[in-house]
C-alpha cells in the first residue's frame, strides 16, 4: 500500500522485535468510518506515510499501520478498511470487525463525513460500546459548501466523548485531534460521567459478531434495542447538532454533473472521451523525453563500456553486463518512464475528482447482464495501473462469486506495462511514423474497449459455468466531486504508482536481459539457443500471425510485460545486443526489416492485451483465493482466448 515503515499488530504474533529502548510500547489508535470519509488522508497527514487515497469507497482493502509521536508518547495508528456498521457483510469489513473485537485498541478514532453525518453517527453508536472514542468529523470544508455547520460541543455532550472538526488535507483540526486522542490515554474524562461511563460498562455487548444491546445498561442515550432505535438516535443527535444555513450551489452542481455523467446516453460515449484524451495526451507528451532518455543512456553505456575496459573484464562478461543487464534496462526505464509519468497523474486527476464511482455507476447495467455489478469497474480501473493492484481491489467486491470473476478478467486490462508496446505499434503501424497521435489514441482506446468486451464475454461464460449465480445487489456512494489538490496529485502519482511500477520492471528486466543474452549467445551445432528456441515455437507462431521470436519474447517476459519489446528487438538481432533506437521511425526500420506489417503488429497487440497474466499479478491471484485451481485458470483463460481470437483473425485475413 506504499508504506514506509512497518509495525507489527498487536494482536499478532510479530516477525520482528522493535528496538530495546526504555520507551513504553506505542498506544495503539484505531481509525475506523465508512467508506470514503478521508480516513487514509487523515492516517497519512498523522503519520506522514503514503497510504493509497482517491475519491471513492472502498480503496482501503487491507490493515495501514504507522507510529507518531506526540508531546511524550508514540501512537501506533492502524487504518481499518471502510465499514458502516460492525455486522461484517464483506472481507474488508471482517477484517475491521476482527481487529476491532480481537485487537483491543486503546482509542478507537471513528472518522465521520460531515456532509453525511447521520449515516456515519450509525457506525460511531455502536463503536461507542468497545472503548475510548473519539468522533472525528472530517470534511468540514465541504460542509460549509453545502450551508452545513456542525456544533461540536453538542455532539461531545450528548455523546459523552470527544468531538472535533478536521480537514485533513488541508490538516485543519490535526492538533485538536492529537490533543484529544493524547488525553483519552491519561484516563481523561468528560463532565458527563453518565454517558462517558459506558464505554467501560458495554465491553462485550458484541457477541458473535452481532450487536447484542438487550443486555446493555439504560443510559442517557436511550435502550438501542434494534437498528431502527440506531437511526432514530443518529436522526435526533443531527438535529441537535447541525445547523442549515443558505447556500446548496455546490449539492445542485453535483446533481447537475452527475445527471449529465450518468445519464444513460452520454455516460457510455464521454468514458470513451476521456479515455481517448488521456490516451492522446500520454502520446504527445512521452515521445520528446523518451528521445532525451535514449540519448542519456547511450552516453551512460560508452561510459560503462570504459569502466569495463578499465577493469580488463572478459569479453563475455562485458557483453553480459553490457548488452545484456543495461541496455534491456536502459530501454526499460527510457520507453516507460515518460508515458507513465503522464498517465498515472492523469488517470489519479480522475480518481480524485470522484469520476471512477462515476464509470462503475454507468456500466453497471452491462455487468449486471453478464451476471456481475459494477463494482468490478473500480478494480478494472485499478488494473490500468497494474493488474496486480487490480487484483487486490476486488476485495471491495461482496460477493465471492463476483469477487473472483473479477480476478480472472482484470487481466483483459492493459496494464502500464504493456502500453509502450501498444502506442508504439499503434503509431507506427496504424497511424503512421508522421505523428497522427489523435489516430494512434484512437487506436489504443478501441482496444481497450475491445478489452472491456472480452471482459464482459468472459464474465458472463463464467457465471453461467464455472461460477453460475445471481447478480448481486450493487450498492455504491457517489463520492461529491472534489478538485484535487495538484501539487500532492503530482507527487503521489510520482513516487507511489511511476516509480512503484517502473522500479517493479527494473528488477526483473536485468535478470531478463541477461537469460536473452546467454541464450543469444550459447551455440550448440553452429546455431545459438535463442534460434533453436525460436525455431521451435516458429509452426505455432506462424499459425497466429506471429513469428518465433515475437512468441519466444512473450514466454521470456512472463516476470513482467514491460520487458516484451526489448527483450524482442535482443532476439532480432542474433548477438543478442539491442541498436540505438531513438525515435519511433528507427524502430519502425527495424521491426519491418524482419517482415512486420500492420497484420503482424495487430497480432501482436491482440495477443498483449489478452495474454496471461505476469507474475506478479498470478502471485496476487493466489494469495487472495488460496487456490492453485483458479490460479492456474486465471493463466489458461486469457491465453486460450488470446489463441482463439489470433487464429480466427488470420483465419479471416487469409481469405481477403
Amino acid at each position: 500500500m506504499g508504506l514506509k515503515k512497518f509495525v507489527p499488530l498487536p494482536w499478532k504474533k510479530p516477525t520482528h522485535t522493535l528496538p530495546l529502548t526504555n520507551e513504553p510500547p506505542p498506544v495503539v489508535v484505531a481509525l475506523v468510518g465508512n467508506p470514503n470519509t478521508g480516513k487514509s488522508t487523515l492516517f497519512n497527514a498523522l503519520t506522514g506515510l503514503r497510504q493509497h487515497t482517491g475519491n471513492w469507497p472502498g480503496k482501503t482493502v487491507s490493515l495501514g499501520q504507522g507510529i507518531y509521536r506526540y508531546k511524550d508518547r508514540q501512537f501506533m495508528l492502524i487504518d481499518l478498511p471502510g465499514t458502516y456498521s460492525l455486522q461484517p457483510g464483506s472481507p474488508e469489513e471482517e477484517i475491521t470487525h476482527d481487529f476491532l473485537l480481537g485487537g483491543t485498541p486503546r482509542v478507537v478514532v471513528v472518522v465521520a463525513d460531515a456532509t453525511a453525518l447521520e449515516r456515519s453517527l450509525l457506525l460511531t453508536l455502536q463503536v461507542i460500546n468497545l472503548g475510548k472514542v473519539v468522533l472525528c468529523i472530517n470534511l468540514i470544508d465541504e460542509a460549509k459548501k453545502r450551508g452545513l455547520e456542525i456544533d461540536t460541543s453538542v455532539l461531545s455532550r450528548e455523546l459523552g466523548i470527544p468531538v472535533v472538526a478536521t480537514v485533513a488535507r488541508s490538516g485543519q483540526g490535526l492538533t485538536e485531534l492529537r490533543e484529544a486522542i493524547y488525553n483519552l490515554t491519561s484516563d481523561f474524562r468528560t463532565s458527563n460521567t453518565e454517558v462517558c461511563s459506558l464505554a467501560q460498562q458495554n465491553r462485550g455487548c458484541l457477541i458473535g459478531g452481532k450487536l447484542t444491546l438487550s443486555s446493555c445498561p439504560e443510559r442517557k442515550l436511550g435502550q438501542l434495542e434494534d437498528i431502527t432505535t440506531l437511526y432514530r438516535q443518529a436522526e435526533s443527535l443531527v438535529q441537535k447538532a447541525m445547523i442549515k444555513k443558505s447556500g446548496e450551489g455546490a449539492f445542485a452542481r453535483d446533481r447537475w454533473l452527475d445527471d449529465i455523467i450518468t445519464s444513460k446516453w452520454i455516460g457510455l460515449p464521454l468514458m470513451v472521451l476521456l479515455l481517448g484524451a488521456v490516451f492522446w495526451i500520454t502520446l504527445i507528451g512521452a515521445n520528446y523525453p523518451s528521445e532525451l532518455l535514449t540519448k542519456l543512456f547511450s552516453n551512460l553505456e560508452q561510459k560503462l563500456i570504459l569502466a569495463t575496459d578499465y577493469l580488463s573484464l572478459p569479453l563475455w562478461l562485458r557483453g553480459l553486463v553490457v548488452e545484456g543487464v543495461y541496455q534491456t534496462t536502459a530501454w526499460v526505464v527510457s520507453v516507460m518512464l515518460p508515458p507513465m509519468a503522464i498517465f498515472f497523474p492523469c488517470f489519479t486527476f480522475l480518481e480524485e475528482l470522484g469520476y471512477l464511482p462515476r464509470v462503475a455507476f454507468t456500466l453497471d447495467g452491462l455487468f449486471k447482464l453478464v451476471g456481475t455489478c459494477g463494482k468490478q469497474a473500480l478494480t478494472m480501473g485499478m488494473g490500468f495501473g497494474c493488474n496486480a493492484a487490480g487484483v487486490t481491489a476486488c476485495r471491495i467486491i461482496d460477493s465471492p462469486r463476483e469477487r473472483l470473476i473479477a480476478m480472472l478478467t482484470n487481466v483483459f486490462v492493459p496494464c502500464n506495462g504493456r502500453f509502450p508496446l501498444l502506442i508504439s505499434l499503434a503509431s507506427i503501424f496504424f497511424a503512421g511514423t508522421s505523428g497522427n497521435s489523435l489516430v494512434a489514441a484512437a487506436a489504443v482506446t478501441g482496444l481497450v474497449l475491445f478489452g472491456i468486451l472480452i471482459t464482459l464475454a468472459v464474465s458472463w461464460i463464467l457465471s453461467r459455468t464455472l461460477l453460475h449465480g445471481v447478480p448481486s445487489a450493487f450498492a455504491l456512494e457517489l463520492p461529491p466531486f472534489r478538485w484535487p489538490r495538484i501539487g500532492s496529485l503530482l507527487i503521489r502519482s510520482f513516487l507511489d504508482r511511476t516509480i512503484f511500477v517502473l522500479g517493479r520492471a527494473v528488477t526483473v528486466a536485468a535478470p531478463a536481459g541477461a537469460l536473452t543474452w546467454l541464450l543469444a549467445n550459447t551455440h550448440i551445432a553452429e546455431q545459438s539457443l535463442l534460434n533453436l528456441a525460436a525455431g521451435y515455437l516458429q509452426p505455432l507462431a506462424r499459425s497466429l500471425g506471429l513469428d518465433g521470436y515475437i512468441l519466444l519474447a512473450f514466454i521470456l517476459a512472463l516476470p513482467a510485460n514491460e520487458l516484451v519489446l526489448p527483450l524482442l528487438l535482443m532476439a532480432y538481432l542474433n548477438l543478442g545486443t539491442l541498436v540505438e533506437l531513438d525515435s519511433l521511425e528507427a524502430l519502425a526500420t527495424l521491426l519491418k526489416s524482419y517482415g512486420w506489417t500492420w497484420t503482424t503488429a495487430l497480432s501482436v497487440t491482440l495477443f498483449s492485451l489478452l495474454h496471461y497474466p505476469c507474475a506478479t499479478t498470478l502471485l496476487s491471484i493466489y494469495k487472495e483465493t488460496r487456490s492453485l485451481k483458479w490460479t492456474i485458470l486465471a493463466f489458461t483463460i486469457p491465453l486460450s482466448i488470446a489463441l482463439v481470437v489470433l487464429l480466427l483473425l488470420n483465419v479471416v485475413l487469409k481469405l481477403f
